[in-house]
C-alpha cells in the first residue's frame, strides 16, 4: 500500500491549535481487529436501521435497487485521550456514529439506497497533525479496517447491485483509497452510481478514470467540496484547497453562485429542515456560504469554518440529487 505521505496531498486537515495528550504508537495498544461477518462489527445494515435513522428512510426499504456504502468522520476529538485508534466496541463512540453521523450525514442518501455502515476503528484527530510520530500508522489501521469491511460487504451483501459511495472528513480519506483499489480503472466500476467524498481535498486527477462530475445527471464519477463562512479560508493558509475539487452542493454544475430561493434545505441539529435557508459561492477549493437562516444562526455567526457541516448543511440538496443520479443509472444499465 502506499504510505501515508500519498493521501496526505489529499486529506482535509481540520485545524486546531489544541495540545493533545499523547502517547507512542505501538502495536501492542492495537484494539482488536473487528471481523465483518459478525453483524454487531456494523453500526448500520438493512436489517438493524436505528430509530433515528428510520425518521429520514425509505419506507420500502426492499424496493431500493441500491446500496450506500458510508464511511463515517473522525468523533474522537478529546485532547485527553492518548488512544491513537478506537475500538469499535467503545459505546461513547458507537452512539456518536449512531446519533450524530449516520441521522445527520447518511440519512441523505437513505431513500436511494439500502445503507451500509461499517464501525472501524477510527483514528483520533490528532493523527493529521502528528503524522510522523504515529498518526500514519493510526490512519493507515483506519483504513485497513474500512478496506476489509467493503470486501465483506461485496462477497456477503452487494449481490451485484449498483453503489453509491458517501463519506466526510477522516470517511474521505479513507474513501479515496476505497475508490482506488475496488473501483478505479477496474470492472466495479460499472457499478458506481457517484461517489459523494466531501470534507477532504481530492485533486480531478486523483484517480485513472473516475472523474469529477459537473452535472446533475452525471454517474459514474464523484464530487466533494469543503465549507466556510463567505470570506473566510483555512487556517492552514489562503491556498490550501487551491486545486481541489468543488461542486456546487445546490446545482450539482459549473454555476459559481447560488440564491437563497435554489437551496432545498438544511438539517438541523432539533431533526428540522430549514430552507431556502443559504446562499453559497464557489471559490478555488472552497465552497462560500453565507450564515444560514435558522433560530441559531446568531451563535452560527461566529463560526468560520463550516466543516462539521458540510453534509447536512445540503442534506436536502444531496438527496434530491442522489435519488436523481441513482435514477439515471437505473435507466441506462
Amino acid at each position: 500500500m502506499n504510505r501515508i505521505f500519498y493521501f496526505v496531498f489529499l486529506i482535509f486537515i481540520v485545524g486546531c491549535k489544541s495540545t493533545f495528550k499523547t502517547q507512542d504508537f505501538s502495536t501492542n495498544n492495537i484494539p482488536q481487529a473487528p471481523k465483518y461477518n459478525d453483524e454487531k462489527n456494523w453500526a448500520v445494515l438493512p436489517n438493524t436501521y436505528s430509530e433515528g435513522l428510520k425518521e429520514f428512510s425509505s419506507k420500502e426499504i426492499d424496493t431500493l435497487q441500491a446500496d450506500v456504502f458510508y464511511v463515517y468522520p473522525t468523533l474522537n476529538t478529546d485532547k485527553d485521550d492518548v488512544r491513537w485508534n478506537v475500538p469499535i466496541n467503545d459505546i461513547e463512540q458507537q452512539n456518536k456514529v449512531l446519533d450524530k453521523t449516520v441521522v445527520f450525514q447518511a440519512s441523505a442518501f437513505a431513500t436511494s439506497g439500502k445503507i451500509y455502515v461499517p464501525y472501524y476503528r477510527q483514528a483520533h484527530l490528532r493523527s493529521y497533525s502528528m503524522l510522523k510520530n504515529g498518526g500514519e500508522e493510526a490512519l493507515l489501521l483506519a483504513y485497513s479496517d474500512v478496506k476489509k469491511a467493503f470486501a465483506v460487504y461485496l462477497k456477503k451483501y452487494n449481490k451485484g447491485r449498483p453503489i453509491i459511495i458517501a463519506s466526510h472528513s477522516q470517511g474521505s480519506t479513507h474513501a479515496k483509497f476505497l475508490l482506488r483499489d475496488f473501483f478505479d480503472d477496474k470492472p466495479l466500476q460499472k457499478k458506481l452510481i457517484a461517489a459523494y467524498v466531501v470534507g477532504s481535498i481530492a485533486k480531478p486527477d486523483l484517480f485513472k478514470t473516475i472523474k469529477p462530475m459537473t452535472k446533475p445527471n452525471e454517474i459514474g464519477g464523484f464530487v466533494g467540496w469543503n465549507t466556510f463562512k463567505k470570506g473566510h479560508y483555512s487556517k492552514k493558509g489562503k491556498d490550501y484547497f487551491k486545486g481541489s475539487v468543488t461542486t456546487n452542493p445546490i446545482t450539482w454544475n459549473l454555476d459559481k453562485t447560488t440564491e437563497l430561493n435554489q437551496h432545498k434545505g438544511f438539517l438541523y441539529s432539533n431533526k428540522k429542515l430549514y430552507k431556502n435557508a443559504l446562499k453559497v459561492e464557489v471559490t478555488d477549493g472552497l465552497i462560500w456560504s453565507t450564515n444560514p437562516k435558522f433560530p441559531a444562526r446568531f451563535f452560527m455567526s461566529f463560526l468560520k469554518n463550516y466543516h462539521a457541516g458540510d453534509i447536512n448543511l445540503f442534506w436536502q440538496d444531496i438527496k434530491e440529487n442522489v435519488e436523481f443520479r441513482t435514477k439515471k443509472w437505473l435507466e441506462n444499465n
